[in-house]
């Protein structure tokens, strides 16, 4: 009886295993069915709440302020650029890379609410957004 309850439980062992496997092998080819996108740095980003008015501070080191998109969502902010490496010679090695550069999308939940945008700057690598809340 012993020996029928450790064959049991193998085989149990050996079905869940196999089920796993085909688990990750279904979703190894649910992932390859997906387009692939280019990677996309987070900027960090700083909210301040006075009254209905908000102030957004978006860190984009290297943006230029024409290349940077905003959109009111229905949930937030979307702010998206892109940040080209500086030029440098063909035969500079790397040391250290700690700025990021390429793409950058940066969701923000904002309170419930519909904002508009009052102003919107681009200063010392930083965008700056005062949002007004409207009015219901």
């Amino acid at each position: 009886m012993n020996t029928n309850r450790r064959k049991s439980w193998m085989w149990a062992e050996a079905c869940a295993l196999l089920d796993e496997a085909e688990r990750k092998h279904r979703h190894f080819f649910e992932l390859l069915a997906v387009p692939s996108t280019r990677p996309v740095w987070e900027p960090p980003a700083d909210i301040f709440a006075d009254g209905s008015e908000l102030q957004v501070v978006v860190a984009l080191p290297g943006a230029r302020a024409e290349e940077v998109a905003v959109q009111i969502t229905p949930t937030g902010l979307q702010i998206e650029t892109t940040v080209p490496p500086p030029s440098l010679s063909a035969h500079m090695n790397v040391v250290r890379l700690e700025i990021p550069y390429g793409r950058m999308r940066r969701r923000i939940d904002l309170p419930p609410g519909h904002y508009a945008l009052l102003e919107r700057r681009l200063d010392r690598g930083c965008l700056f957004l005062r949002l007004a809340r409207e009015a219901p």
